[in-house]
């Protein structure tokens, strides 16, 4: 059974075991998910008002963005887990020939790629839905605007999660070219989202 298959609490029971995963990189892509989902329920809170007939299709572009993300955010709770269980893996290979470890040692670099990429994938996300977000305030049902703000928490939750996931995989590859890579683009990201979130919980705080 698939993680986000799971009930709520069937779910936390999962992760407050003493199983390594789903640890924190999962739990960053769900966090992202339920600010996703927060961004979506504001914009459908939004439709069809006569109030709001000006955002009427801005609010219809933005339902569909982030019910897109949110998918594509809950599909990563998984396979963040999926990417960690191939780290753990590399551990039973054998490695009792050079021929072994040679095999064991670029299994495990290769894993450890994947399991970098995962996460930044989430950060990649979770900021296309902090953007959408920001698009939303002041141009939304007004008596949501809370939700906005929580969403800009929890999508920036994500972000900075994932990052430190991306981190602490980049710690153990030896590939320079792809470390430098992977952490100039998750610090651009993790900059823009910081910067973006601020903004839109100022504003949100500022409107209530």
């Amino acid at each position: 059974m698939k993680l986000v298959d799971h009930r709520v609490c069937e779910f936390l029971d999962v992760m407050a075991s003493d199983a390594p995963a789903p640890g924190g990189g999962s739990a960053s892509a769900l966090s992202a998910a339920m600010g996703a989902s927060l961004t979506s329920m504001v914009a459908a809170l939004t439709l069809g008002k006569p109030k709001y007939a000006e955002f009427e299709q801005l609010a219809k572009e933005i339902v569909s963005a982030m019910n897109k993300l949110r998918k594509e955010l809950a599909d990563a709770v998984d396979r963040d887990t999926e990417a960690y269980n191939g780290v753990g893996a590399v551990f039973a290979m054998p490695k009792a020939t050079d021929e072994e470890k040679a095999a064991r040692k670029q299994a495990m670099q290769d894993a450890l790629k994947q399991a970098t990429l995962v996460p930044l994938e989430v950060m990649r996300l979770a900021l296309a839905g902090l953007e959408l977000t920001a698009s939303c305030v002041g141009k939304t049902n007004p008596n949501a605007a809370s939700d906005l703000g929580v969403a800009s928490l929890t999508l920036l939750a994500g972000v900075k999660g994932a990052w430190l996931n991306v981190l602490i995989n980049l710690s153990g590859v030896t590939d320079d070219s792809f470390v430098r890579d992977c952490k100039a683009k998750g610090g651009e990201m993790f900059a823009s989202a910081d910067t973006l979130a601020g903004e839109v919980y100022s504003k949100v705080e500022t409107s209530l």
